[in-house]
């Protein structure tokens, strides 16, 4: 065979080869199913009082990486502690859900005990009040403050402690009673009032960091101080003569903090002591023990 047609036939051998078949991919599994959501009841353990104008120390079920009561969270610590806390008109049904870290859910539902209020009517006294713009700004800016106070966020643990009266002495006004003032209900009262004369000392009722400390004075609050014990919990004292601790001061259960007056809108000298958790006003009676005669 000449070289030309030697040439030839391979030529044609070629042409006559199929092309090499691409690979194919295997194909890809299927989707693993969607896990199935377990919603179980529960068991949590309380510690406080779960009725109206209370707050309570949860334990949630082991293994909880967040809870909520009422679908809102509220803040777990790393030993699984967590607060509830009930408004003066709290509804008597409330739930309390635990997500652990394989999605289930833990539930337990929870009755809110109601509570009787003290309500005086005076239906002679009618309330009037004429608008004052340059109090109305200097108010909203107080308020303002006061939130500002209430927004922060620390490592305090005074929260997880059984509180103690800051002061003691005659009861002289109780967390949700009201005045009914010619058929038009004023704000309820938001706190506890502790008669005693100007210049007693005032203790801190369980460990936690300034978060406000006037002056300036405050035009209904007088010198106000305000106190986060952590997880959103907060006390504020009203009507203070003096102020004896700062902004950033950590202060630990019973330490002075300043002294009992009538500064502000007070008609006599008096502590008065409001608990607020987060937006919920809270009873800080109901987390003390009996005062001692």
């Amino acid at each position: 065979m000449t070289r030309s047609l030697a040439i030839a036939a391979l030529t044609a051998l070629a042409a006559c080869t199929a092309p090499a078949a691409e690979p194919v991919a295997p194909p890809a599994p299927p989707p693993p199913p969607p896990p199935v959501e377990r919603i179980l009841d529960g068991s949590f353990d309380f510690r406080g009082a779960i009725v109206q104008g209370g707050l309570a120390v949860g334990q949630a079920p082991a293994g909880a990486v967040s809870v909520t009561l009422d679908g809102k969270p509220t803040r777990l610590d790393p030993q699984g502690r967590f607060l509830v806390g009930f408004g003066r008109d709290a509804v008597p049904d409330a739930l309390v859900e635990a997500r652990l870290a394989d999605g289930t859910r833990v539930r337990q539902a929870l009755k809110v005990g109601p509570r009787d209020w003290r309500i005086e009517r005076i239906p002679q006294l009618a309330q009037s009040s004429t608008p004052n713009p340059e109090y109305e700004k200097l108010r909203s800016a107080e308020v303002a403050r006061i939130a500002t106070a209430r927004s922060a966020t620390s490592d305090a643990i005074g929260w997880t402690q059984r509180f103690a009266w800051p002061a003691t002495g005659r009861i002289s006004g109780v967390y949700g009673s009201q005045r009914i003032l010619g058929g038009v209900p004023r704000a309820p009262h938001a706190g506890v009032d502790i008669a005693r004369p100007s210049g007693t000392p005032v203790a801190s009722p369980a460990d936690g960091i300034i978060v406000l400390a006037s002056p300036p004075k405050f035009s209904l609050e007088g010198n106000l101080l305000i106190i986060d014990h952590g997880n959103r919990l907060f006390s504020s004292f009203l009507h203070l003569s003096r102020i004896d601790v700062k902004v950033g001061d950590v202060v630990r259960q019973g330490q002075p903090v300043g002294t009992i007056g009538m500064t502000g809108r007070a008609t006599g000298p008096h502590l008065h002591w409001a608990m607020s958790w987060g937006d919920v006003r809270v009873d800080p009676q109901l987390l003390v023990p009996p005062m001692q005669p």
